[in-house]
């Protein structure tokens, strides 16, 4: 099938605004690779520190003749999603000295939970810590002492802010490596209510904790398709994962099998090979196009917008918030994962999960196939599932159609005609809305707004009862140079309960709702941000607002708004607890959430 017409023509419009910025970064990428194997250029006495503790690979790699792999690890116990990273080094290595070349832990980088800092000042840090993840990798690969990386990431800011120094390294291949949702656990949809109940005050702490330890149960990604997911979905998409790696559950043999692959396949693609293929190369404008179709064929994250954004730019490309919503207007939404329904990621990848729907989006046109990937050349590569025979690893073709259209339909007969995005636009600034999950009815709103500068006070007005009625609620100073642009996924289940009673109620906010906004329509991102003096800091209570997710307009109805004066952020002292005080540099100099809200890129 021909590419569509619209999926090219937003290629060309962002190979074209990227033509500059892009050429300096493969210049930058060449001249790096010239000098490829970095460590040879070493000095004896920079190589006896590098090789000091590596008493089974001394030989080897005091050679200069075999590739040495680094990994980047962002293991913890703490994310559920990530404690499965404890073995992996002791398996890639053994993977390494099986296929004769070596491996080390190159370094570690820092990985919020987000689950935890949900509604807590912690969460202002979320972001930042993106950042952050890319400042440590980069710290961990400027030994120059490796000819290739795999990277150990999963969840939310984690696979962003890795991919951003992966970029920076561009000359240096590199594979990233999953770990995999962790098994069903409760119902998503049985979850959702019990947290409306207590938020209602119908039901005890007790039961509320009981439900959520029966979700949140064990190691692996949390199940539901929030952003640690679509991090998922989207390295296979751009072909950065092994086909087929994403969603196999942890402590399995074919994850196990899966990740010694991985880096196998890492040091087959290095410099001393003969298949050399640079990361810098793979992540190119097709690559990025591939990743949003993904993300509105699945009706994936909302931080995404914000996490491509800035990836891109760490590899000289330059995405628009517009190049977003053409492709939601022209690529289907044919999975339906919660908060989207009633389905986990496990039964999504059951139903055919991947292979199934890029296979399917190649059929008809919405993909580039004609894409360098980490497992070859070609997109067709990932149509495929991995499969263990007598304990070999091998690839066979996914399936040629759903196995449940209740959860995965093809493109020709999706569940929506369009991507899960809309691109708001109006006197209060530019935003965005998932609508995957909203009901048709709740597209338009047009209420009194009620106007709050925290959560917490959102939680106050909704015990106090000041919720129960039509009503927009606005949360500002919520954006990256105010609070580090914190989610807001606390004021879910709020807002659902004043919607659950029949009123019509909208969130707008230039704070973040992440993967799980679920069915309240929430226009979020806004920019400019209050700090910056936007309009979403002139409006007052009472003021009559329109979210309308149909015409896409994001408006105040009041009359003498632009004379208004702004008002005004508390100070500096509001941050002087929780490490947040060591971010201020990062407030000072952030980025826009339409530029990617990076101090870095």
């Amino acid at each position: 099938m021909p590419l569509n017409s619209g999926i090219e023509a937003v290629t060309e419009e962002i190979r074209h605004r990227s033509a500059k910025t892009r050429d300096g970064y493969r210049e930058q990428i060449r001249k790096k690779a010239e000098i490829e194997p970095a460590r040879s250029h070493l000095d004896c006495c920079n190589q006896a520190h590098a090789y000091a503790a590596m008493e089974k690979d001394k030989n080897a790699l005091t050679r200069n003749s075999v590739p040495n792999l680094g990994i980047v690890t962002a293991y913890n116990d703490m994310l559920s999603a990530h404690q499965p990273f404890e073995n992996y080094p002791s398996l890639i290595k053994e993977a390494a000295r099986e296929a004769g070349a070596t491996a080390q832990v190159a370094g570690g980088v820092p990985a919020m939970c987000d689950g935890v800092t949900q509604g807590q000042s912690g969460m202002e840090l979320s972001l930042f810590s993106r950042d952050v993840i890319a400042l440590s990798a980069a710290v961990a690969l400027s030994h120059n002492a490796f000819d290739c990386a795999v990277f150990l990431g999963v969840c939310d800011k984690i696979v962003p802010g890795l991919a951003i120094a992966a970029a920076t390294f561009g000359h240096l291949p590199a594979v990233f490596v999953p770990a995999g949702p962790m098994p069903s656990g409760l119902p998503n949809d049985e979850k959702a209510k019990i947290r409306q109940e207590f938020s209602a005050g119908k039901i005890g702490r007790e039961k509320l904790m009981a439900a959520e330890m029966a979700s949140y149960h064990g190691p692996g990604t949390c199940t539901f398709y929030g952003t640690a997911n679509t991090n998922q979905m989207l390295l296979e998409f751009m072909g950065l994962h092994l086909p087929g790696a994403s969603f196999v559950n942890p402590g399995t043999p074919l994850r196990d099998a899966l990740t010694k692959a991985g880096a196998q396949r890492a040091l087959e693609i290095t410099w001393l090979g003969n298949d050399y293929r640079p990361l810098g190369e793979i992540l190119n404008e097709k690559s990025f196009v591939n990743g949003i179709v993904g993300l509105m064929a699945t009706g994936g994250s909302t931080n995404l917008l914000i996490h491509l954004t800035a990836m891109a730019r760490a590899a000289g490309i330059i995405l628009d918030q517009k190049d977003f919503a053409e492709i939601s207007d022209i690529v289907p939404l044919m999975a339906r994962v919660y908060p989207n329904g009633l389905a986990d990621v496990n039964h999504f990848h059951a139903a055919g999960g991947l292979s199934f729907m890029i296979s399917d989006l190649l059929s008809e046109g919405l993909l580039h196939e004609d894409v360098s990937t980490v497992a070859g050349d070609g997109l067709w590569l990932y149509c495929r599932e991995p499969r263990l025979s007598n304990g070999e690893l091998k690839w066979i073709d996914g399936p040629e159609k759903s196995l449940n259209e209740n959860i995965l339909r093809s493109a020709s007969d999706p569940f929506s005609k369009t991507g899960g995005l809309r691109h708001l636009e109006g006197n209060i600034g530019k935003g965005v809305m998932k609508i995957s999950a909203v009901a048709e009815a709740n597209y338009i709103v047009e209420a009194p707004a009620l106007v709050f500068e925290c959560q917490a006070d959102v939680r106050s007005a909704f015990r106090n009862g000041l919720l129960n009625r039509d009503v927009v609620v606005v949360v500002r100073f919520q954006g990256p140079k105010a609070k580090g642009m914190p989610e807001l996924h606390s004021l879910t289940p709020i807002l659902a309960s004043v919607q659950a009673k029949g009123y019509k109620t909208a969130l707008v906010t230039d704070g973040r709702m992440s993967g799980a906004s679920g069915t309240v329509p929430a226009a979020i991102h806004v920019v400019p941000e209050a700090a910056d003096q936007g309009m979403i800091a002139k409006i007052r209570d009472g003021d009559i607002i329109r979210v309308d997710a149909n015409s896409k307009e994001l408006q105040i109805l009041s009359d003498s708004v632009s004379s208004r004066i702004p008002a005004c952020e508390f100070g500096e002292d509001g941050y002087l607890d929780n490490g947040r005080e060591l971010f201020k540099l990062f407030r000072q100099n952030v980025g826009a959430a339409t530029e990617g809200a990076s101090a870095i890129v």
